[in-house]
């Protein structure tokens, strides 16, 4: 591994994170298991950063992959393409906004910079609330709306960003309050920031903050942001490419958390509708869709075979009804990763929804994030035979759990007594 590693140095740029002392070159993967060069067996807790939503060489997503190359690979949006359009019924009629219409990307920082040129060109304002904590994507745009300072690489920017509490529920200024108090209390933030400015554009929000750490508010805070933002004019981005496709169990998307004053104007998605391909999109009603004045196409976006890939998936997941699965055996999980995190001083908290769960670590006997504990506990958890993630706020403390949806019970069992044996040998 030593000569792909030097290698993989010789010509990767040197922000190019690689997990692990010892970088993993993962050769093969079946359900929620995966393989490195080694001829290891690893338990697959991760899914390639909550991609592989369903499992690991799904046979109904290889053959529809396989089928639909042997015919066409490419075309362009220039040409009709059927399993496009089949998809984007699908998800436009799932994605709960009246009249939606749908455009494929190939990534969620693609989609979420089309949703911030659509927001833009529709209210005729660079403005952008964006959430502290929150983790929009790579691109320049997406980079300048990031209130994660690990992720934001530039101070450059060619939106005007405004910050909003309200995306950690358990840090900040209001973390002492109870759920109604610290809805209030962001309310009556975001309508003081309003006070201050002039026209935004829209708020973009993760439901659930993935890299910053599987961090979410209570219950309708955005629906209560949304009666704010409906009598000033401005849009609600709700970024689903963590929380779409079931993965928190209790809801399809993670805006329905917040629905009591209905859908996003805008929903985007990736990540898991792939199943690994490289598949992103947008939502919006058709007036905002709509409302460019200039042509555009994707070359890439929209690939007949990301299509047929994302048609498979997508069957798959609700004839199998991953999402219950992902209620069903992510709430037994998370119970016994908080009977794991019971016996550790260094966790701070264990938190999430479905099979999105994070463990916060601690300096013990302080609040103090410690992301050298989550490293040694990532490097414990794969010698283990565990696959694992990390994010978090401040600093990078934060184990991030996100196995494929179709995880077993015994499958779940025995990754937390893994992550319980690492956690006590690490820390």
């Amino acid at each position: 591994m030593t000569g792909l590693h030097d290698r993989h140095l010789a010509v990767s740029p040197e922000w190019l994170a690689l997990y692990y002392r010892h970088p993993l070159e993962l050769t093969h993967g079946e359900g929620r298991h995966v393989w490195d060069s080694d001829g290891n067996r690893y338990l697959d807790f991760f899914g390639g950063i909550l991609t592989t939503m369903t499992a690991h060489a799904l046979p109904e997503v290889t053959k529809a992959v396989s089928d639909q190359a042997g015919r066409l690979i490419h075309s362009s949006t220039l040409y009709l393409n059927r399993p496009m359009v089949e998809l984007a019924e699908r998800v436009a009629s799932l994605s709960g906004i009246p009249d939606a219409r749908v455009f494929f990307t190939t990534s969620g920082t693609e989609a979420n910079d089309t949703a911030l040129l659509l927001a833009t060109a529709y209210r005729g304002s660079n403005q952008i609330l964006a959430m502290r904590n929150s983790y929009h994507g790579r691109s320049f745009s997406a980079v300048s709306i990031t209130g994660n300072r690990s992720w934001s690489t530039t101070s450059l920017s060619p939106l005007q960003t405004l910050y909003v509490h309200g995306g950690v529920r358990n840090r900040g200024p209001y973390a002492e309050l109870s759920d109604e108090r610290f809805i209030k209390s962001c309310v009556g933030d975001l309508e003081d920031l309003l006070g201050h400015t002039r026209g935004a554009a829209a708020l973009i929000a993760e439901p659930v903050q993935g890299v910053g750490g599987f961090t979410a508010p209570p219950d309708g805070l955005y629906a209560a942001f949304r009666e704010v933002l409906d009598r000033h004019g401005i849009l609600w981005i709700s970024d689903e490419v963590q929380t779409g496709w079931g993965r928190t169990g209790d809801h399809f998307w993670g805006w329905q958390a917040h629905a009591d004053n209905g859908p996003p104007d805008i929903l985007t998605f990736a990540k898991g509708i792939g199943n690994g391909m490289s598949i992103g999109g947008v939502v919006a009603r058709a007036d905002v869709m709509n409302c460019l004045d200039a042509n555009s196409i994707s070359t890439f976006g929209g690939s007949p075979v990301t299509m047929a890939a994302g048609l498979a998936n997508l069957s798959y997941l609700l004839e199998h009804d991953l999402q219950g699965n992902a209620r069903r055996v992510g709430g037994l999980l998370i119970e016994r990763l908080r009977a794991v995190g019971a016996g550790s001083p260094a966790v701070r908290e264990v938190r999430g929804r479905g099979l999105m769960i994070g463990i916060e670590l601690v300096k013990p006997g302080t609040d103090d994030a410690d992301p050298d504990a989550a490293a040694a506990v990532l490097e414990a958890a794969r010698a283990g035979g565990l696959l694992i993630g990390k994010g978090g706020g401040h600093n990078t403390s934060v184990l991030r759990i996100a196995p494929p949806l179709s995880l077993t019970v015994a499958e779940a069992e025995e990754g937390a007594e893994i992550l319980g044996e690492a956690l006590h040998a690490a820390t």
